[in-house]
C-alpha cells in the first residue's frame, strides 16, 4: 500500500458516505415530521435502544436529544430483558435502532413496550422488517451498499443513524425554541456554558476588595491603595461616592515619565476621568469583547447611579475560564 492509496481509499469512503446523506436527505417525508411531532409530545422521556454499532450510535443519538432540550437516554436491550425494561414508564417514546430490524434482543422487548402503550420510533434500514412492522413510525436510515469494501461493517449505515437522529433533535430544538442560553444551561462546565452563565457579579471583587479613593488623594497613597487591593488599578471616587476616574499601572508608568512629583500630586490631575464601566449584571464574556476592543485590562462595575460595587480584571477572566 502507498500513500496515494490510502489517502483514495480513504476519499472513496467519504464519497460513499456523502452519497449515503444525500440520497437520506431526499427520501425524508411526512414520516420525518410525524416522528418531530411524536418527540415534542412525549410526556415521559425518550429512551434510545440499540445493539452493537448501532448501540453506540443510540448512545450518541439519546446525548445530543437530552443536550437540546429533550429529556433521553440510552438503554442496553440486552440489559433491558434482564431489569433493566424497568427504566421504560408509560408516557415515554422509545427509538429503537436496528439496520436489519430483526436484531433479537430487539424484538424480545418489543412486546413488552407495545403492552405499556408506548410509541414506537424505529430507525432502520429496513422497512418491512420486523421491528418497521410494528413500529407506529418507521423512518428508513438504508443505504445501498456500506462504505466496508466487503459491505459487512456498518459504515454508510451507522453515519446515515447518526444523520438522521441529529436531523430529528435539531428540528425539535427549533420546535421547542431552543436557544443558546438552554443549551449553556446544559453544558454549565463547557467553553459555551462559561460564555452565556458567568455574569459580572459572578467575578467582581466587592466591599473591601475594592481599590478606592478620593480626588484629593495624592499619588503615593493612590499607589498604597492599589498595591494593597492587587488589581492593577484604583478607583477614584468624589464626595458622592460616585466613579469619577481610573488609574491603572499603565497611566502610572506615563506619570512618571512625566517626572510629576507623586509625594504631593493629587490622583485627580492625572487620573483617566469617564472611565469605561460595567454592570453586575453584564455576562462575563461581554467584557471579555470590551477589554479586547478597548484595549484595558480592568473595569469597575457601577450601580445605576453611578457607584463602584465592584471590580474584575482580565486575570479574573482568565481564572473563570471566560477569556
Amino acid at each position: 500500500m502507498t500513500k496515494s492509496s490510502f489517502v483514495a481509499d480513504g476519499r472513496a469512503v467519504i464519497a460513499r458516505e456523502h452519497e449515503a446523506l444525500a440520497t437520506l436527505g431526499q427520501r425524508l417525508n411526512e414520516r420525518f415530521a410525524d416522528a418531530c411531532q411524536a418527540l415534542l409530545e412525549c410526556t415521559g422521556r425518550v429512551v434510545v435502544v440499540g445493539m452493537g454499532k448501532s448501540g453506540h450510535i443510540g448512545g450518541k443519538i439519546a446525548a445530543t436529544l437530552a443536550s437540546t432540550g429533550t429529556p433521553a437516554f440510552f438503554v442496553h436491550p440486552g440489559e433491558a430483558s434482564h431489569g433493566d425494561l424497568g427504566m421504560i414508564t408509560p408516557g415515554d417514546l422509545v427509538i429503537a435502532i436496528s439496520n436489519s430490524g430483526e436484531t433479537p434482543e430487539i424484538l424480545t422487548i418489543l412486546p413488552m413496550i407495545k403492552r405499556m402503550g408506548i410509541t414506537l420510533l424505529a430507525l432502520t434500514g429496513h422497512e418491512a422488517s420486523s421491528l418497521g412492522k410494528v413500529a407506529q413510525i418507521c423512518l428508513d436510515t438504508g443505504v445501498e451498499r456500506e462504505a466496508c469494501p466487503h459491505n459487512l461493517a456498518p459504515t454508510a449505515s451507522t453515519t446515515a443513524t447518526l444523520a438522521m437522529g441529529d436531523a430529528l433533535a435539531v428540528a425539535v430544538l427549533k420546535a421547542r425554541d431552543f436557544g443558546a442560553e438552554d443549551f449553556a444551561r446544559s453544558h454549565p462546565g463547557g467553553a459555551l456554558g462559561r460564555r452565556l452563565l458567568v455574569y459580572v457579579q459572578d467575578l467582581m471583587h466587592t466591599g473591601d476588595a475594592l481599590p478606592l479613593v478620593s480626588l484629593d488623594t495624592t499619588v503615593v497613597d493612590a499607589l498604597v491603595e492599589m498595591s494593597a487591593k492587587r488589581l492593577g488599578m484604583i478607583g477614584v471616587v468624589d464626595q458622592d461616592g460616585l466613579l469619577c476616574g481610573i488609574y491603572t499601572d499603565g497611566d502610572l508608568r506615563r506619570t512618571l515619565n512625566q517626572e510629576i512629583d507623586v509625594q504631593h500630586c493629587q490622583i485627580e490631575s492625572v487620573m483617566v476621568r469617564e472611565p469605561h464601566t460595567t454592570t453586575p449584571s453584564t455576562l462575563a464574556a461581554e467584557v471579555v469583547e470590551m477589554m479586547q476592543r478597548l484595549s484595558i485590562n480592568g473595569l469597575f462595575a457601577v450601580d445605576t447611579s453611578g457607584r463602584p460595587v465592584g471590580a474584575l480584571n482580565a486575570l479574573d477572566l482568565i481564572r473563570a475560564r471566560v477569556f
